[in-house]
């Protein structure tokens, strides 16, 4: 791999995951990819060496760890080939239910997630009618007879079906009625083995890449009260803190894709040869792979600050969403250099990079679109008018 300033970072952990990616080369994600479906073997691994629980304190069971360790271990996994994508959400949920959780919640769910006993790897939020518009969600949480009736649709919820938790947000009082319009929204925590057949219908959204995703339908899906995360009603000051952790964690996986593009790249650079010459002696390739690279790099310092102030638990959304902007452009601009250094072999299935090409342009999109990020930089640290 390359010699990058940060290398040393976290040494062990890069080492451990590099290790555990061995197990799983590019053959195994090609084949996932190709068939749709989700990395069980991979998935089984590495929650059974316990990385997926490296945010969940000692007393229950996982390794206490913070989300700069966390963003480590998602950069690694992709960085070695393969898809984040498929178990991060374990770690931004599991900063939301570490954060405003009861006790009882902590003691019943964290013990059996850090063994791996359940995933708590799904989040629903976004609707079709509001996007990233959040606080004009439409699904509503009556609260009935020491339960909560749900009813409403969310869309682009991901891993719904291999998890065993999910995090819901739901309106518990409608905007009308609230004096800000942040206010009046609350989390649940969701047994989906319970939920689905019983108020909750799920459909699958095919779409571009390998990434399980889905359309949710509530109709009286009852929740007992005592799943309500936090206080009733400040659900989305609670989901921000997932919301952060999610942008810094996808920004450490596109770093792990731009540095893999880099690498593939630069090989190939060395080795092709084209009149009598390897290909990476021209500027013309080499100039646009070293641009990819200093971007990634220059990516990478935003995700670790944005880490640093998650850890320290201060304010973090301009950092978190400035890192997944940065990382997310870099990543993408690596998948460019990367496919046009190869030429006609980046379009094959066996050099793997139409698969990671498709893999990170997700995030130019989703979790959430570049110009918001532009519109939040604008309002909230340039004092700019409010655009929408």
């Amino acid at each position: 791999m390359l010699n990058t300033p940060d290398e040393h970072e976290h040494q062990e952990i890069r080492d451990a995951i590099r290790s555990l990616c061995t197990q799983f080369p590019d053959e195994y994600f090609r084949k996932i990819d190709e068939q749709r479906a989700y990395p069980e073997a991979f998935v089984d691994v590495l929650m059974g060496a316990g990385w997926l629980s490296a945010m969940i304190p000692e007393e229950y069971g996982g390794s206490g760890l913070g989300l700069t360790a966390a963003s480590v271990i998602m950069e690694e996994i992709n960085r070695s080939g393969g898809n984040s994508g498929a178990v991060h959400g374990q770690m931004y949920n599991m900063s939301t239910l570490l954060r405003n959780g009861s006790k009882a919640q902590k003691d019943k769910y964290l013990p059996a997630i850090a063994a791996g006993k359940l995933r708590i790897q799904s989040m629903a939020v976004t609707e079709p009618t509001t996007g990233t518009d959040t606080t004009k969600i439409k699904t509503s949480a009556v609260k009935k007879d020491g339960r909560y009736l749900v009813n409403g649709q969310k869309v682009w919820i991901s891993r719904v079906q291999h998890s065993d938790l999910m995090i819901l947000l739901a309106r518990t009082t409608p905007l009308s009625e609230v004096k800000k319009k942040s206010e009046g929204m609350s989390i649940f925590i969701v047994d989906l083995h319970a939920a689905i057949g019983n108020g909750l219908t799920v459909r699958p959204i095919p779409n571009l890449v390998n990434h399980e995703t889905n359309e949710l339908f509530f109709d009286n899906l009852e929740i007992p009260e005592e799943n309500l995360i936090g206080e009733e009603g400040k659900g989305f000051k609670y989901i921000l803190d997932g919301l952060n952790a999610e942008r810094t964690l996808i920004a450490a996986e596109c770093i792990g894709d731009g540095y893999w593009f880099i690498e593939r790249a630069t090989k190939y650079a060395n080795e092709r040869i084209v009149f009598d010459r390897p290909i990476g002696k021209n500027q013309g390739v080499q100039f646009p792979i070293a641009d990819a690279f200093i971007e990634i790099e220059a990516a990478n310092l935003m995700r670790f600050k944005a880490c640093e102030l998650f850890d320290a638990q201060q304010p973090c959304g301009a950092q978190a969403n400035m890192a997944k902007y940065l990382a997310a452009k870099a990543s993408w601009e690596a998948a460019n250099v990367c496919m046009q250094t190869h030429g006609g072999f980046g379009f094959a299935n066996e050099y793997d990079i139409e698969r990671k090409f498709r893999e990170t342009r997700l995030y130019q999109v989703a979790p959430i679109s570049t110009n918001l990020i532009f519109s939040y930089v604008a309002e909230h640290l340039l004092g700019l008018p409010r655009s929408f």
